[in-house]
Order: C-alpha cells, then sequence, then structure tokens
C-alpha cells in the first residue's frame, strides 16, 4: 500500500489538472481521479502496476469523467463525446507560454475572486494531491476550516462560471505571488513532512523543485522566481542527509557536509546570482540556505549576515515563525541568553497557537546553555504537542533519553 500510496501522491496532480483542463470542471476532475485511484486499489494488487500508471489513472479518469458529464447533460452520449473530443484536439493545439498542467492549474486557482488564503488550500489539494489533514498543518489552520474553505471556493468557480484557463500574458504577473507561494509549500511539505511516517516526501520535493524550475522558465526576467529557484534547491541540496539509515531525524549540525549534493549547490547558487534585487521574501530564504550550504562547518557559520536576511524578511511581513527561527540565529550571535530572551518575545504570539516551533527551539537552546534539567521539561512539552509528526517525535525521545540521568544501578 505504501508503494501505492506514493504513486498516487506523484500522479494526483499531473492527472487532476489535465482532466480539469479537459472537462472544464474542478469537481469532475477530482472526483473523477479520486474514481481512478480507487480503481486503481482494487486492480493492481492483482494486476501489477503498469508501466506508465500516470496514464493508466488520467485515461481511468477521463472516461469517468467523461460518463459523468453524459449523465448531467441533456445531450445525447454520441453528441457530447464528439464535443470533448474536439475540444481536447483544439486544447492540445493551444499556443499559450504557459505549457505545464500543473502551472496552468495553479495560475487557474489564483483568479483574483478567490481569497488567498483560498487559493493556496485549492492549489495544495488539487495539484499536490494533500489531504485536508496535511493542509490544515501547513496552513495553521482546523481542519473543519480548511474543508469548508476548499468547499467554498470550488462553489464559487462553478457559479461564477471562472475559466479553468490561463489567464493572457499580461496577467500572468499579478497571479505570480500566489503560484510561488504555492510552489514553495509543496516543496515544504515534502522537506519538513508535517504527518506521516516519513520526515520527507521525496515526490513532493523532486515537484516542487521541477515547477520552481518551470516557473524559472516561464518567466526567465523574474527575480523572485529565480530566488524561489535557489532556495529549494539549496534546501534540497541536504536533503539525504537530514535523516539517517533508520528514518530519524539529524539536525543541521549535525549532517554530513561531505554528503550534501554539491550539483544541486552550485545550481542553487546560480539561481541566486540571478535573483540580486528580488523584491520578495523568497531572496533572504535563499541568503540563509546559500550561508548554510556554503559553511566550512557549523561554527564557521555566519550568523551575523543570518540575522541581517532574517531582520529583512521581518522588514517585508511580520511573522511569528521568522521571529522564532531568528532567535536560533541570535543564540549562536550574541549567546544562548539573548537567543532566548528573543524567543520569549514570540513565544505567546496566538497565530503559533497550532504549530509546534517554540517548545523545541527553548528545549534545544537550554540543552545548548547546560540547563539540561529545563530543557527536558521543554522536550516533554513539545512531545505532548498534537502537531508533532511520528520522526519528530523519536527525535524528541532521543534528546530526552540524551539528558535523563541514570541511577546508580544503570537504569533510567
Amino acid at each position: 500500500m505504501t508503494q501505492l500510496d506514493g504513486v498516487f501522491r506523484r500522479e494526483w496532480g499531473p492527472a487532476v489538472a489535465t482532466i480539469a483542463r479537459w472537462s472544464g470542471d474542478l469537481g469532475v476532475a477530482e472526483d473523477a481521479v479520486q474514481d481512478a485511484c480507487a480503481q486503481a486499489l482494487r486492480t493492481w494488487p492483482s494486476d501489477g502496476v503498469p508501466t506508465n500508471p500516470g496514464a493508466w489513472l488520467t485515461t481511468v479518469a477521463r472516461n469517468r469523467a467523461l460518463d459523468r458529464l453524459r449523465r448531467e447533460s441533456s445531450r445525447a452520449g454520441k453528441e457530447l463525446a464528439a464535443v470533448y473530443e474536439t475540444t481536447a484536439r483544439d486544447d492540445d493545439r493551444e499556443l499559450h507560454p504557459v505549457r505545464d498542467d500543473e502551472l496552468r492549474m495553479m495560475f487557474t486557482c489564483a483568479h483574483p475572486a478567490l481569497d488567498r488564503a483560498s487559493q493556496l488550500a485549492l492549489t495544495l489539494r488539487l495539484i499536490s494531491g494533500l489531504t485536508v489533514p496535511e493542509i490544515a498543518r501547513a496552513l495553521l489552520q482546523s481542519e473543519a476550516a480548511v474543508g469548508q474553505r476548499l468547499t467554498r471556493a470550488k462553489h464559487k468557480i462553478r457559479q461564477a462560471n471562472i475559466p479553468l484557463r490561463v489567464p493572457p500574458p499580461d496577467l500572468l504577473p499579478e497571479r505570480t505571488p500566489h503560484v510561488m507561494a504555492c510552489v514553495y509549500s509543496v516543496f515544504t511539505e515534502g522537506y519538513w513532512s508535517s504527518g506521516g511516517p516519513s520526515a520527507i516526501r521525496d515526490e513532493l520535493c523532486d515537484e516542487g523543485v521541477r515547477l520552481a524550475g518551470e516557473l524559472c522558465t516561464l518567466m526567465p526576467g523574474d527575480r523572485d522566481a529565480h530566488a524561489l529557484a535557489a532556495l529549494v534547491l539549496l534546501h534540497d541540496s541536504r536533503r539525504r542527509t537530514r535523516v539517517d539509515d533508520d528514518g530519524a531525524l539529524v539536525p543541521l549540525d549535525e549532517q554530513d557536509r561531505t554528503r550534501w549534493d554539491r550539483g544541486r549547490i552550485a545550481r542553487g547558487l546560480d539561481q541566486l546570482r540571478l535573483a540580486e534585487g528580488a523584491s520578495g521574501p523568497y531572496l533572504p530564504q535563499a541568503v540563509i540556505a546559500a550561508l548554510h550550504a556554503t559553511a566550512p562547518s557549523w561554527q564557521l557559520t555566519d550568523w551575523s549576515v543570518i540575522c541581517q536576511a532574517y531582520d529583512r524578511l521581518l522588514e517585508l511581513g511580520e511573522s511569528p515563525v521568522v521571529r522564532a527561527n531568528r532567535a536560533v540565529a541570535v543564540a549562536f550571535r550574541d549567546g544562548f541568553d539573548a537567543g532566548l530572551a528573543a524567543l520569549d518575545e514570540v513565544a505567546d504570539d496566538p497565530r503559533l497557537a497550532r504549530s509546534n516551533i517554540v517548545a523545541p527551539i527553548r528545549a534545544d537552546l537550554l540543552r545548548r546553555a547546560g540547563r539540561n534539567r529545563e530543557a527536558l521539561h521543554w522536550y516533554g512539552i513539545a512531545l505532548e504537542s498534537d502537531n508533532v509528526s511520528a520522526p519528530a517525535a523519536a527525535f524528541l525521545r532521543r534528546r530526552i533519553a540524551e539528558l535523563t540521568p541514570e541511577t546508580p544501578n544503570g537504569q533510567l
């Protein structure tokens, strides 16, 4: 089942985007692909996974969609089929700068009639195949709120007759920030998986890197697109060292830098040079990633410049998550007491209520400061959080074991 789940994750977005473009209906596309995945679960275990599972799912989904459209139409089935076959052929001949179906869908979901949070939730669901719980964790919202938001967004698209197509080239720039946010959210959910048994979801990391590259190809003069590409490439260069052979998380300061992907780093630095002068939030984040990727060691990392990059991020937009991460950089620049003080300034921000970021940071800074009893307390709080993945929980338990004193007879 795990193998099939990986296939479904990888093929979901392309299949939904293709069927939506062909049928003109998001709900029809999502339901049809869902039906195709259910059919695959029934047949693949005995028949074997097809050589091209994506094509299999798309073909089955297209047939399911056509069956539904026939049932819901007053026109004869043959007439409707002819209409959709003609539409598909005409669409294949359409010339447009956005040739990737998933990017086309992203720009479609970025319609200004939808609010920003609905745009993001809809794209993460339809393009990346994230579940409602995963989207809720990514957006720091409740599952009920996300489910309602998705339903309302699809209803609004249908009721307002919003066309499922890419806007003309002159309107692309106004939707680009949303598309970039979605691409980064896809990568982030893969690189820092918020749920499930694995700390990393390779298919989402690969998809995020690919889509960022597609954006650079689409808009070669957009510096923010290059900054985003730099950011995901530099992060991704460390992917294979983020977990050990048992799947346990390995923190950045303990990773084997000789195993980092130097090709990814070089490409990321090339993109960073093309991004010089970018005005959005991805450039300072890419600078932070570059400083980590090029530092000879954790101790020799340029924490002063990293703090400056965080300050620039805060100038672009107030964020408690940025402030919490900045506290770590302050700790290594000015000392652990200074870092803990910086963390105190944001720890009670209600926007962090659904996250599990403050307790692990506080625990780690206290551990590094030699305040082990306090560190144990905060590691325990972090472990008890409802928003902790299985790999993160295993890492926290390891830290607790390292700090727990042994009794005289050798038992904990």
